[in-house]
């Protein structure tokens, strides 16, 4: 099973899907346990970012589900600005306002889907969506990205996936049956490759919109080490567990934690790895 993002194995039946709709208001339900436990993203993704030339000083950007601003504090230290923000659950709306109290650039935040959002046509030099866009259905979110970015300019979708496809994850083998049952993000269905990590249909989603180069991939591996505090906060996160009922909640992350501790010692290391795709808007549409 690919949980959240998670990897695993299993031939088990499908168990649901959670709604696009539903699934982008349910990280704000703790924003501020989501802000501390999120791991950030390499610095490799930044760096592949800048030395493409997507990103640089006075880069005007749209950032797509910003969340808590993980990923946006490092676009405003690497030059977004002016930046609009979008994002659909409220619950980040502190967080995300205290970016533009400690911040000299232009940051302008909107609530909502992406979908929706009223944005200018030809506009942005750089669309980023770092572990959100596998909540909009590719095609329509593609072609709105092609429509409000300036010919030339760039779209760049990252993820930290929690879990690789070519490492084992010894954690997820041993809490299989307690996560079986739960419903599942459109980030990975079970025995398949998870949504940022199946290049061959990503690819495709930028080809059919006639509007891309063809994107560059990179993939960055790297290893997260959690205690069981840290275990219990993090799947706390995950969509999957916090759409529960509070008791049903409580109830798995504490049998997830009682598998960290007796089974792991205490010290859990989940195999990350963080896919990134970049594409440039071409110059004149197809």
């Amino acid at each position: 099973m690919f949980f959240e993002g998670v990897c695993g194995r299993g031939g088990q039946s499908m168990p649901e899907i959670i709604d696009r709709k539903e699934g982008r208001g349910l990280f704000g339900a703790d924003p501020n346990n989501y802000n501390e436990i999120r791991p950030p993203y390499p610095e490799q993704i930044y760096e592949f970012l800048l030395t493409t030339g997507a990103l640089h000083a006075d880069t005007a950007t749209l950032e797509i589900g910003a969340g808590n601003g993980l990923a946006t504090r490092r676009l405003l230290d690497l030059g977004a600005h002016p930046l609009t923000i979008i994002e659909p659950d409220p619950g980040f709306g502190q967080l995300l306002a205290s970016l533009s109290a400690g911040s000299k650039a232009e940051i302008c935040c909107m609530e909502g889907s992406f979908e929706e959002a009223e944005l200018p046509v030809g506009h942005y030099d750089l669309v980023a969506a770092a572990t959100s866009f596998h909540w909009i259905q590719p095609a329509i979110g593609l072609a709105k990205i092609a429509r409000v970015l300036k010919p030339g300019g760039h779209v760049a979708l990252w993820w930290n996936q929690f879990g690789d496809t070519e490492r084992e994850d010894p954690f997820h083998d041993a809490t299989r049956t307690i996560l079986r049952p739960l419903a599942i993000s459109p980030s990975g269905e079970p025995d398949t490759v998870p949504f940022a990590l199946a290049i061959p249909a990503r690819l495709r989603d930028f080809a059919g919109t006639g509007q891309f180069e063809t994107p560059e991939y990179r993939a960055y591996p790297w290893t997260l080490v959690l205690n069981t505090e840290q275990v219990g906060a993090l799947y706390a996160t995950f969509s999957s567990i916090n759409r529960l009922p509070e008791e049903q909640r409580k109830s798995i992350l504490d049998q997830l934690m009682e598998v960290a501790e007796r089974q792991f010692g205490g010290r859990v290391e989940k195999n990350m790895v963080s896919p990134i795709y970049l594409a440039r808007r071409k110059t004149f549409a197809a």
